[in-house]
C-alpha cells in the first residue's frame, strides 16, 4: 500500500520540480544576457495579452514578459490588458487595452510596427538633432518618427486612425509632411486632415497615458540602480557592446525585472522628465560608467568603485578611487568624436561637444 502511496505522489512531485526549474530559467534567461541592442522583447504587462508567432497562422498563446517578439509576430490586449515593447534602445511602444500590434521588423536599421487596432503611446528618448527611424504604420497610413517625443495612436480599423503628436516630430511617408508637438492628425481613407491641439487635447489623460508615464519614470529608476557591480559583471562577457545603429543598450536590472535604457554617453532623459543618469562611454582605456558620483572606470578587470581601480587604469584622476571628470572631445570612438558631455546640455552626434541649450520642437 505504501508503494501505491508514494510512487504517484513521488511523479507528482517530479513534474512540480520540473515545471519550477522551467520557470526559473525562463526568468533567469534574461539575467543571462543582461546587455541586448534588439527590438521586440517584452518588457511589462499587466491584465490578459497573448501573441501569435509570424504570419498569424499559429494559435494565440499567452504572452510572457520573458518573450522576445521576431518579426511577424502579433500582440494583442484584453480589455484590461497592458503591453510594453522595446523598440530601439531608448524607445518604447505601450499598448492599451483591446488593442493589437505586429512587429513587422525587428531589426534597428529597418525598425517597424504596425497598429492594427486600438491604442499605442511611443515614447521615443533621443538628444537635440539626433535623428531617429521609428516607422509605424496602421490599416490607414505609414509614418517614421523621427524626433524624440511622446507619440498616440488610436485605430479604428473600419473608420479612421488618430494620431496625437505630444512632443516630437513625425514624417507622413505618402505626402512627406512634417508633423511637429502639439498637433493632431486625423487619417482616413479618403482625408488627411492636421489641427493644433486643443487645451483640454493637451490636458486629458487617461489610464493608458497615466500607465505609460509610471512605466517612464519606473525605467528611469532602473537605470539610476544600475551599479558598477552590474556593469563589470555584465560587460565580463560582452566586450564590445557599441552598435553603430544605436545610441545605447538595453540593460537589464534584475531588481526591478526589466530592461532600462543604458546611453552611450551621460545626457539622455526621458519625454516625461525623468534621467537616465547612468552611462557608459567608450575610451582608450577601456570601457567607463558614469552616474551621478562621476566618471569610473568599466571592464577590462577594473572594478569601478570608489575603492580603487583594482586593474587597468584610466588616466589619473587624482586618487585612485576618486571620480574621473567627463572624457574630452579628444577621446572617440566610432569617428564621433567622443560622447563626454556636460550635465543638462545635449551632444552633437557628429562631433560629441554639447549643443546650444533650445527646444528641439521649435525646429
Amino acid at each position: 500500500m505504501r508503494k501505491r502511496f508514494y510512487l504517484p505522489l513521488l511523479s507528482l512531485f517530479s513534474v512540480a520540480f520540473i515545471l519550477c526549474c522551467s520557470l526559473v530559467s525562463a526568468g533567469q534567461n534574461r539575467e543571462k544576457f543582461v546587455i541586448s541592442a534588439r527590438a521586440g522583447g517584452i518588457n511589462a504587462i499587466t491584465g490578459e495579452a497573448t501573441v501569435a508567432a509570424r504570419g498569424g497562422n499559429s494559435e494565440w498563446q499567452q504572452l510572457m514578459v520573458t518573450d522576445d517578439l521576431n518579426s511577424g509576430d502579433r500582440v494583442r490586449t484584453a480589455y484590461d490588458g497592458r503591453v510594453e515593447i522595446l523598440l530601439n534602445p531608448g524607445s518604447y511602444l505601450r499598448l492599451g487595452g483591446n488593442s493589437e500590434v505586429e512587429l513587422l521588423d525587428n531589426s534597428l536599421a529597418n525598425l517597424e510596427v504596425r497598429l492594427l487596432r486600438g491604442t499605442a503611446i511611443v515614447e521615443a528618448t533621443g538628444a537635440d538633432d539626433l535623428e531617429l527611424n521609428i516607422g509605424i504604420s496602421t490599416p490607414h497610413t505609414r509614418l517614421a518618427i523621427v524626433r524624440q517625443g511622446l507619440y498616440r495612436l488610436n485605430v479604428v480599423p473600419e473608420d479612421a486612425t488618430e494620431l496625437i503628436v505630444r512632443k516630437g516630430r513625425v514624417i507622413l511617408a505618402d505626402s512627406h509632411i512634417k508633423v511637429k508637438g502639439g498637433n493632431k492628425v486625423v487619417f482616413s481613407a479618403t482625408n488627411v486632415s492636421v489641427a493644433k491641439l486643443t487645451k483640454e487635447e493637451k490636458k486629458n489623460k487617461d489610464d493608458v497615458e497615466t500607465w505609460s508615464k509610471n512605466r517612464a519614470e519606473t525605467l528611469a529608476k532602473a537605470n539610476r540602480k544600475i551599479t558598477d557591480r552590474m556593469l563589470n559583471s555584465a560587460f565580463a562577457s560582452y566586450r564590445d557592446p557599441f552598435n553603430s545603429r544605436a545610441f545605447g543598450l538595453w540593460f537589464f536590472n534584475a531588481h526591478l525585472g526589466c530592461y532600462t535604457f543604458l546611453p552611450y554617453f551621460y545626457g539622455w532623459g526621458s519625454p516625461y522628465g525623468s534621467s537616465y543618469s547612468t552611462a557608459i562611454y567608450y575610451s582608450p582605456w577601456g570601457i567607463r560608467s558614469y552616474s551621478n558620483s562621476g566618471w569610473y572606470p568599466q571592464g577590462n578587470g577594473t572594478t569601478g568603485t570608489t575603492g580603487g581601480n583594482g586593474g587597468q587604469s584610466a588616466p589619473s584622476t587624482g586618487g585612485g578611487g576618486h571620480p574621473s571628470p567627463p572624457p574630452s572631445s579628444g577621446d572617440s570612438f566610432g569617428g564621433n568624436g567622443g560622447f563626454g558631455r556636460e550635465p543638462g546640455r545635449n551632444p552633437n552626434p557628429d562631433t560629441g561637444r554639447p549643443l546650444p541649450n533650445k527646444s528641439r520642437d521649435n525646429n
